[in-house]
C-alpha cells in the first residue's frame, strides 16, 4: 500500500511558555483523529512539549519575541511527521546540543534532556538549525495497529 497523505495542520503561535500546553492539546486533538492508543498519544504530547519548550526557551531565550510554527502531517500507514520549528538564533553547535544533560540554560533550571526525550519518544528525530536564523525538529512517529 501506497503511503499517503491524509490529512495536515498549520499552527502558528507567540513564544510564549503558556502556549505550550493550547500546542500539545491542539496537536492532539487533531491526532485523535488517526485513534493513536493514551500511550501512544501521551509519547507525541511529550515530545512535542519538548520541542515547543525549546523554541520558548532557547530560540528566543523566554522572550516570546517570535513565532513558533508546527505543521503535522497524518499518513495513510498511521504515521506522523511533526514539524516544530522557530526563526530564532538557531544552534552552533548542533551536535552538542543533541547530547543528554547539556544545556545553553544558564539559570540551572534546564537539565538539557529535551532532545533525549524527544528522540525517546519518536521513531525518528532530524534536526535542521542555521545560526541567526532558526532551528526545525521534525519528528516521526508510526503509530500501531492498536485502536483500529
Amino acid at each position: 500500500m501506497k503511503k499517503e497523505k491524509i490529512n495536515e495542520m498549520d499552527l502558528a503561535f507567540p513564544a510564549y511558555s503558556r502556549n505550550e500546553g493550547f500546542a500539545r492539546q491542539a496537536v492532539c486533538a487533531f491526532l485523535a483523529q488517526l485513534d493513536p492508543t493514551l500511550e501512544e498519544l501521551a509519547d507525541l504530547r511529550t515530545a512535542l512539549s519538548e520541542a515547543v519548550t525549546n523554541c520558548v526557551v532557547h530560540a528566543y531565550k523566554d522572550s516570546g519575541g517570535g513565532k513558533v510554527y508546527i505543521n503535522v502531517k497524518l499518513y495513510s500507514d498511521r504515521s506522523i511527521r511533526m514539524c516544530i520549528k522557530d526563526k530564532g538564533c538557531g544552534m552552533a553547535e548542533p551536535e552538542k546540543c543533541m547530547e543528554p544533560l547539556y544545556t545553553t540554560d544558564q539559570s540551572g533550571e534546564r537539565g538539557g534532556m529535551g532532545f533525549a526525550i524527544m528522540q525517546c519518544f519518536s521513531d525518528s528525530l532530524k534536526l535542521k538549525t542555521t545560526p541567526g536564523k532558526g532551528t526545525a525538529v521534525t519528528l516521526i512517529k508510526k503509530l500501531s495497529e492498536g485502536n483500529r
